[in-house]
């Protein structure tokens, strides 16, 4: 560095100060100018905002005691050229390059000419305008290189701006390619021995989704989802829905717009959305089983994701609000109708199946996390123009999904407490519990009842072999009927007599940050909860590709 440098740190460390803080601007304007004119990313602009401040004890890094406290003062008293970052802190300790320290004297170049400008020159040393002279002839070359890039962003930033998808949205993509088979002895029944072999074939399938965020505020969501996929369930090879994969559906691979939603902050404490078609509670709450909830990256079985509680109101239309003060404790309240659409007779918003729902969610530190779930459930059994309730959308025995026989109206009332605790940001441990008692209230078994219970648990070792691998083991067991008079009818009382056990295997390895590859291993033994069953396999090859 040349001898002008050095002269500037002895004769006026008013302008070093003002140096200093102009780089760390013109640094922040950088990035600013290339985040603006892209939807979604105001929180990166919001962290690099600089304001003004009037007084040097705004900034709460700056001491009186520091060595350029008086200079960082005199800027503010004599040339009101100085700024911090939102959060209150000047960050005078960081380092700077030669390029950001000519950014800094530009801007005070500009601050002493309008000074000038506007007759108040005296503010201005001779001393000072002699240094900033001998300054801005040290510093001529990366002056010049550093309005090239100025020149630069603003032709990349115009580019931008004429080619970009939308000013307000922004396209997020997912794209699933799946092998899989299903092994075993003698397909799974719910009563009694098998006679069918377990025939299956390996396959290879897909699932796409291409969502629509739009913010219009900043502090809003719009959602669209298009959906194609062609996973057949295995349900009807092996014979029970345990074995269904976490991802799968089949609608032969047509788009079709599957899910619409709007959320917005009603206030700083207040989150409420609004799903108009396809609402999930899972994707409204918290599950506590961050590392397994994802249906693209998560658990490659359909229990393993979260409690089956979630899955009450599945695809439905709907509110969820979500009460957060700003402590460790959170109150989520939701009702989704799934027939909301349907004008004709116990349908409808009000008069079709419902879900009603409630959580109360304690976080008192990120490691550990606990909530108290509550639902109550009301199936018409006329969904989509079928005749069969569903209580926890194809998660358990058959005889657990619809214990009353078809043609029946089902009430339920459904109980869950779900925690997550991480010993380490690498090892984590989360599990669930759950019991739903159930009545029916119309149809040849009008009056009687019946008990579920179920449970499950994951371990999570992140990071295992590499950055962003997640070795994952869950074990549980699927809703099964306990108990309730259902169980004393003669032709229930063999069904599920024993006890189904869930066990997952699955490692999650990052190919980079837009692929990851899962193989993984379901065992289910007991299938249906009836022990005269052979137990089961489903092997998974997934890829996922995110874009």
């Amino acid at each position: 560095m040349k001898k002008a440098f050095w002269n500037l740190c002895k004769v006026s460390p008013v302008v070093l100060a003002a140096a200093f803080f102009a780089a760390n601007s013109a640094v922040a304007a950088e990035v600013n100018e290339q985040v603006t004119n892209v939807a979604q990313l105001s929180e990166a602009q919001d962290s690099n905002d600089i304001g003004q401040v009037t007084s040097v004890s705004q900034f709460s890094d700056v001491q009186p005691t520091d060595w350029a406290f008086q200079a960082l003062q005199s800027l503010v008293e004599r040339y009101g050229c100085i700024a911090g970052y939102p959060n209150s802190t000047y960050r005078g300790n960081r380092a700077l390059t030669r390029y950001e320290f000519a950014a800094g004297l530009n801007s005070c170049l500009d601050r002493v000419n309008e000074l000038i400008a506007t007759a108040t020159a005296d503010l201005v040393t001779k001393q000072d305008l002699a240094t900033l002279q001998r300054l801005q002839e040290e510093f001529s070359a990366e002056l010049a290189t550093l309005r090239g890039r100025v020149d630069g962003l603003e032709a990349r930033t115009a580019e931008l701006e004429a080619n970009q998808f939308s000013t307000t949205t922004k396209l997020v993509g997912e794209a699933i390619f799946n092998v899989s088979d299903v092994f075993g002895g003698d397909r799974a029944v719910a009563a009694g021995n098998s006679n069918q072999n377990l025939n299956s074939n390996t396959t290879f399938s897909d699932r796409v989704r291409l969502n629509l965020y739009s913010s219009f505020t900043g502090k809003d969501q719009l959602q669209i989802r298009l959906n194609a996929n062609n996973t057949i369930s295995n349900a009807g090879v092996s014979g029970t829905n345990m074995t269904r994969l976490g991802f799968d559906g089949d609608n032969g691979n047509s788009v079709v717009i599957d899910k619409i939603n709007y959320a917005f902050n009603f206030s700083n404490a207040l989150r409420v959305k609004v799903d108009a078609s396809g609402g999930e509670l899972y994707e409204n709450v918290n599950t506590f089983n961050p590392d397994f909830a994802s249906s693209g990256k998560g658990a490659i079985s359909r229990f393993g994701r979260f409690s089956p509680i979630y899955r009450q109101g599945q695809g439905g239309a709907g509110v969820t609000v979500t009460l957060n003060p700003g402590g460790p404790i959170s109150l989520s309240g939701a009702y989704l109708a799934r027939t909301a659409n349907n004008p004709t007779l116990n349908n409808g918003l009000l008069e079709g199946d419902n879900a009603i729902f409630g959580q109360l969610s304690f976080q008192p530190t990120k490691a550990f996390n606990i909530g108290l779930t509550y639902a109550r459930t009301y199936q018409t059994s006329n969904v989509n123009n079928t005749v069969n309730n569903n209580l926890f959308q194809g998660t358990g025995s058959v005889f657990a999904n619809n214990p009353f026989g078809n043609n029946t109206a089902t009430e339920s009332n459904n109980y869950g407490v779900e925690a997550t605790f991480q010993f380490s940001p690498k090892l984590a441990i989360s599990g669930w519990g759950g019991y739903t008692t159930a009545d029916a209230r119309s149809g040849a078994n009008a009056g009687a009842d019946a008990d579920i219970w179920y449970w499950a648990g994951a371990l999570a070792l992140r990071d295992f072999g590499g950055e962003g691998n997640v070795l994952g083991v869950i074990f549980g067991q699927p809703p099964r009927v306990t108990g309730g008079s259902i169980k004393n009818v003669a032709t229930n009382v063999n069904l599920d007599d024993s006890t189904s056990y869930h066990l997952e295997g699955l490692y999650k390895f990052k190919v980079s940050d837009n692929i990851q590859v899962t193989p993984g291993l379901l065992v289910i033994f007991n299938p249906e909860h009836n022990d005269a069953n052979d137990t089961e396999y489903v092997g998974t090859l997934r890829t996922t590709f995110t874009f």
